[in-house]
């Protein structure tokens, strides 16, 4: 099963993926740190980080087979597992804790969205960051600050005085 899956290896700042091109491949983050985001009117919008351990691809074109709308952009150099739709389909007919084990990834991908959509509604900007403070204080060690505030919804200079007050 190991020769399955390919080792690819990036510097910071490369891409794993721009949009406009389909994902074809789920990878396994074994070292290094990434973030996904979206162009919107010329601004990047960051609206998830990956980290060692984590599975990582655009789920939406991964699934569907569509381009992406998305880019995935390396914060640090890293190191990734990578394997092809075709190949992880054909491992779910042959071993289905692989096939339990993918689902529990989308699981843990679909809690995610739900709860950055439920921040956003219901959450003033000083609560999300102290809601990431709590649950990823690691963030502000690997992540640039201008990531953090497009991550929280707000601006750097917002970002700036919540920071300053705590």
């Amino acid at each position: 099963m190991q020769d399955c899956f390919e080792q690819v290896v990036l510097s910071k700042n490369e891409y794993l993926l721009t949009e406009g091109k389909i994902c074809r491949h789920l990878y396994f983050l074994e070292q290094g740190a990434l973030r996904g985001f979206y162009n919107l009117d010329g601004k990047e919008i960051t609206y998830w980080f990956g980290f060692e351990k984590d599975f990582v691809t655009s789920f939406h074109s991964f699934i569907t087979q569509q381009p992406a709308v998305e880019n995935i952009q390396l914060l640090e150099g890293s190191i990734l597992w990578s394997i092809s739709k075709d190949t992880l389909a054909s491992l779910f007919d042959q071993y289905h804790e692989i096939e339990r084990l993918v689902r529990i990834v989308y699981e843990k991908y679909y809690i995610r969205l739900e709860e950055r959509f439920v921040n956003a509604q219901f959450k003033t900007a000083s609560e999300r960051y102290e809601n990431l403070l709590r649950q990823t204080p690691y963030l502000l060690e690997r992540v640039p600050l201008g990531h953090i505030a497009s991550y929280l919804g707000i601006s750097q200079e917002t970002l700036s005085r919540i920071r300053s007050k705590l």
